[in-house]
């Protein structure tokens, strides 16, 4: 397990990389670079069409990119990639790696989150194994074609007062509604297409920064 204010910063406006929405590998440590220097507090590397040797090779240099804003790098579901390349954690859903498993794999240190879509799988969580869990989606969203149905805000807040770890909230959030995850106990947002999709991505890192750090107490 990694201490808690660790988790607890790198959860506040957490960037999950799509290659389909940049461009691939090049653009997607451009725009990780761009986001850390805008305010993203965590990045995850989450390409489930790549070969791990891309992955690998990806996942060195956002490490390079990363590093002199001290910004976590997580990878999705290869715990393997994760150790070998120096990543700071792992993130893993229902159907990967289990936590256990992941723990044998994993060195000292290393950050481990569990995606979780609904109250029976938030009870499930072990934290002496997991630091923080995904809760979602919050919203309908097509960034990932194996998503379980929305579960709105009222399915959020019932996840999160459940939780025995923090939680990031994920799914279809954007500018326009994440302020609305207010109150609902999150450690912070997790953002895909809500920053690709905007035309000045380091403008829209800063306002979804802003809004993130007024939402979390």
């Amino acid at each position: 397990m990694s201490d808690n204010y660790r988790v607890l910063r790198a959860l506040r406006l957490y960037l999950v990389l799509d290659p389909g929405l940049c461009g691939g590998s090049e653009g997607l440590v451009r725009t990780a670079q761009a986001a850390a220097a805008a305010g993203v507090t965590a990045v995850q590397l989450r390409a489930p069409d790549w070969k791990k040797r891309l992955y690998a090779e990806c996942g060195r240099e956002l490490l390079k990119a990363l590093a002199p804003y001290d910004v976590p790098l997580f990878i999705n579901d290869h715990a393997d990639v994760a150790v070998a390349i120096g990543a700071h954690g792992v993130h893993v859903g229902q159907s990967d790696l289990s936590p256990e498993d992941c723990h044998r794999l994993m060195t000292p240190g290393m950050m481990l989150g569990l995606s979780v879509s609904n109250v029976a799988e938030c009870l499930g969580v072990d934290p002496a194994l997991v630091d923080y869990i995904g809760i979602g989606p919050y919203r309908a969203t097509p960034t990932k074609k194996d998503a379980a149905a929305e579960i709105g805000l009222s399915g959020l807040t019932d996840i999160v007062s459940r939780a025995p770890c923090p939680s990031v909230a994920i799914g279809g959030i954007n500018r326009e509604n994440a302020a609305r995850l207010a109150g609902t106990g999150i450690a912070g947002i997790a953002v895909v297409s809500g920053i690709f999709a905007a035309e000045d991505i380091e403008q829209e890192c800063k306002i979804l920064r802003g809004i993130a750090d007024q939402m979390v107490i």
